[in-house]
């Protein structure tokens, strides 16, 4: 018969703290994301105020960026204080002393004032990083048409069809509706003939872009070249490649195509640079939307000693505790609710500061690794892996994916992604390993330099490669080839010119 008794064991375990909880989703966030995150924590804590724009740092909408200086070719030494390694707690790994913050709610270093950047040290913002402003004063292209239209002589009855018409234009400008499918939208009511609704479309065609409303590439580009003035030499058998032999165009067929227009080869090429200066694409010419700014979170710039690293602290919400209230609930403690919001401030502060540091901890490894590519491009592009940076920095894999996803380096080179200077190991011929960002810019390079007449096909960039100590597959460049988007060799064949 069983009995009840009591048993004391003793173990160690890891609770998903509300604290650990927001490190790792502020972690993950990108910068205006996160400003919108803490400005609604601003909105419901009466513990948290915006630093304002006269203190020592920016304010939460300061425009200079500022932050840590190091020098990447130091080395990567650790920044001040710990990052806090989530996914080495859920294993059980984490120093006792982070252990026991996660579990007891707010460190002793929480009693500070605001959330700092990682290191001390700042940038004064003395260089060119003034914000640029977005074109406001755009419109959609369906506004642009209707300002045209309303500027003709049409009747009401006129206007409700082209309107119609105009709502079906796509992005690109073509017509998305048969002419059918609107006069059903417009109703037995309003029994629009199909007299009506071609008349509507050539008003609609007439406008600005020219080829808008066009229902195929073929009358798009028809609509361009009938705007051409008929002196424009070869314009009539633009016009007649356009109608009906586009297909031969695209498959680059011009002795059959110089054969059936009875042209010479002269004739031909300028009918050809005729239909290829239209636009297939007119409505896209037409932008409303502005434009979407990225905000680097790092910048990289060349020092006296090497790559020098800034910490973008304008990018990163400014916040700090409110010593009056925090003071009030020290004296009046049966405030539970303040208690509340004190300590989900504190922890907030310590969660900002923690993402600032292991930002800041990633960015200098990855620099720091990819000097080559500072210094010469997507052809020293070193390989390089989560797992590397991961051990370099002492942080597990799937921190560093969310520390690199969707976050932005300022470098000499451009705007950069840090998940852009990850790419896979390709062995070389001697042993050594290599990017393949940088097998994709040889590849590129090759093409770019290649005789048009001739092209290079996909064996034998293999073969070009191969003697520059890279070795890949046929099929491996043909992947490449094709994730950029360029065509294979029998399609960027060009005829050679005419003597």
């Amino acid at each position: 018969m069983l009995k009840p008794s009591l048993q004391l064991r003793l173990g160690q375990q890891l609770t998903m703290t509300p604290q650990l909880q927001q490190a790792i989703r502020l972690l993950q966030l990108p910068a205006l994301e996160l400003q919108q995150q803490v400005r609604e924590a601003l909105e419901q804590n009466v513990m948290l105020e915006a630093e304002d724009e006269n203190d020592e740092v920016d304010s939460l909408e300061g425009l200079a960026a500022g932050g840590a200086i190091f020098e990447a070719d130091a080395g990567v030494p650790d920044p001040s204080g710990k990052p806090l390694d989530t996914e080495r707690l859920a294993d059980g790994g984490a120093d006792a002393d982070v252990d026991a913050e996660a579990r007891d709610g707010a460190p002793d270093d929480w009693e500070s004032n605001s959330a700092p950047a990682a290191e001390t040290s700042s940038w004064n913002g003395d260089d060119d990083r003034a914000l640029e402003l977005s074109d406001r004063s755009g419109e959609s292209l369906q506004e642009h048409l209707l300002w045209q239209l309303e500027l003709g002589r049409l009747s009401a009855r006129e206007l409700t069809i082209s309107r119609l018409i105009v709502d079906s234009i796509n992005d690109d400008g073509y017509l998305s509706d048969s002419l059918e499918e609107l006069r059903a939208a417009l109703g037995p009511e309003f029994a629009a003939t199909e007299a009506e609704l071609e008349a509507a479309l050539s008003h609609v065609q007439a406008c600005d872009p020219a080829g808008v409303g066009a229902r195929n590439v073929r009358e798009c580009i028809l609509l361009q070249l009938a705007q051409l003035s008929e002196d424009v030499p070869c314009r009539s058998l633009a016009m007649e490649v356009a109608r009906n032999h586009l297909e031969l165009v695209a498959s680059q067929q011009y002795g059959p195509l110089r054969r059936i227009l009875r042209a010479s080869e002269e004739e031909l090429t300028m009918a050809l640079a005729l239909v290829r200066s239209c636009h297939p694409r007119p409505g896209s010419t037409i932008q409303p939307s502005e434009p979407d700014y990225i905000v680097p979170d790092v910048y990289v710039r060349r020092g006296t000693d090497g790559w020098v690293v800034d910490l973008n602290a304008s990018a990163l919400p400014k916040v700090r505790l409110n010593q009056t209230y925090a003071g009030l609930v020290t004296r009046a403690s049966d405030h539970a609710v303040l208690r509340t919001q004190l300590q989900e401030a504190r922890w907030l502060l310590r969660s900002l500061e923690i993402r600032n540091e292991t930002l800041l901890k990633v960015a200098r490894c990855i620099v720091a690794r990819q000097t080559s590519f500072l210094n010469e491009g997507e052809e020293a592009m070193e390989p390089m892996v989560l797992r590397d940076v991961a051990e370099a920095v002492e942080l597990h894999e799937s921190t560093i994916s969310r520390v690199t996803t969707g976050k932005y380096m300022h470098t000499p080179r451009g705007v950069i992604e840090f998940r852009y200077f990850f790419s896979s190991h390709v062995a070389g011929n001697d042993g050594s390993e290599m990017s393949s960002t940088a097998i994709r810019a040889k590849i590129r390079k090759l093409i770019a330099a290649e005789n048009p007449e001739a092209p290079l096909s996909d064996s034998r960039l293999a073969e070009v490669l191969s003697t520059e100590g890279v070795k890949v597959a046929r099929r491996t460049v043909a992947k490449y080839r094709e994730s950029m988007n360029i065509a294979p060799s029998s399609e960027r064949r060009r005829p050679p010119p005419r003597n």
